[in-house]
């Protein structure tokens, strides 16, 4: 089994990228050209401490200024340059944040993926296209873990936007033969993401300043985390894949360590990682949140020959560090 992309299939690829300043975007860019892909990137907002840009990857792709609900945009980008494959990570993924502004994370998840997704269909050079969906599209579940025949059954704002957007995918993949395949993976982290409400950055950060870490659940909370390399690596191959099987085209597939951590834990390999004495505080001020959630990632190891190339605790390492070196610059 390989995670390794085939430079023979990037060489040249006209490829859009959408969120290419997120977590997940910058890593993947930064494995698309390293493959010698024709990237462009969809931008809204300049972000200076973003991966893409503070590691000079942006002055080595082309950028499109604007938003992705913006349907004119999308297929004069996609028509222009020629862009052969798609993928669409722009998304508002901040759970607190939806649920304080559920209509901005309804317009940008929701909106935007159709806007998108209608580019697409218009624009007959696009061969294949990957959709950013979520574990948070199956919704809060008994049976345990999630495989991709669970229902899609958001209750929350954000939760209903990732289902809302999971289905409008589908729709395009049956009912206009769109060549479009879906993700579904849990919670990234890894360098580079500045969310700092989050439990890694977050953790981290409070460590390296001496601070005692906070914990907005109960501690108790399980998710699925996968490290972002991981998933730039995972996306890489569904697009190849997809390219050479068509009968891909609507299939969904989760990526996942299929491990079951609670956010305690984690915590708590961070802290031992960093060698840090320092307690958490746990706040247990967690609302509209699922608790308890984790994914078999069976189907891509079967389809897809795929597997994870690192580690929590490898994956933790290399994150740590990332954070070392940028906030001792910052």
């Amino acid at each position: 089994m390989t995670n390794d992309f085939d430079a023979s299939f990037w060489r040249d690829r006209p490829t859009f990228v959408t969120g290419g300043t997120g977590l997940l975007g910058s890593w993947l860019v930064k494995r698309l050209v390293e493959a010698g892909a024709d990237v462009v990137c969809l931008v809204r907002d300049w972000v200076p401490q973003s991966e893409l840009v503070r590691s000079g990857l942006y002055q080595k792709v082309k950028s499109v200024r604007g938003d992705v609900r913006d349907q004119r945009l999308m297929e004069e980008a996609l028509g222009e340059y020629e862009i052969d494959t798609v993928f669409h990570l722009a998304a508002q993924t901040i759970v607190g944040i939806a649920n304080r502004n559920p209509i901005s994370t309804f317009e940008t998840n929701i909106e935007g993926t159709w806007a998108l997704l209608e580019g697409c269909r218009r624009s007959p050079r696009v061969k294949g296209i990957v959709v950013a969906s979520s574990d948070k599209a199956y919704g809060d579940q008994e049976i345990l873990p999630y495989d991709e025949s669970t229902p899609l059954q958001g209750q929350h704002p954000y939760d209903v936007s990732k289902s809302c957007a999971d289905l409008i995918s589908y729709t395009y993949a049956k009912s206009y033969d769109l060549p479009v395949t879906i993700t579904r993976c849990g919670n990234f982290y890894g360098g580079g993401d500045l969310n700092w409400n989050r439990i890694v950055p977050g953790t981290i950060r409070s460590v390296l300043r001496g601070e005692a870490p906070v914990i907005r659940s109960d501690g108790q909370f399980i998710r699925d985390y996968f490290y972002v390399e991981d998933g730039a690596a995972a996306y890489m191959l569904l697009a190849e894949k997809l390219a050479r099987n068509p009968a891909l085209k609507g299939e969904a597939f989760n990526f996942s360590n299929e491990i079951q951590v609670t956010v305690l834990d984690l915590v708590q390999r961070v802290l031992a990682q960093m060698d840090s004495s320092l307690q958490p505080e746990v706040r247990n001020e967690a609302s509209n949140e699922i608790r308890h959630q984790y994914l078999s990632a069976e189907k891509a190891r079967r389809m897809l020959d795929w597997s994870p190339l690192f580690t929590l605790d490898s994956a933790l390492v290399k994150t740590i560090d990332w954070y070392k070196e940028f906030l001792h610059h910052a």
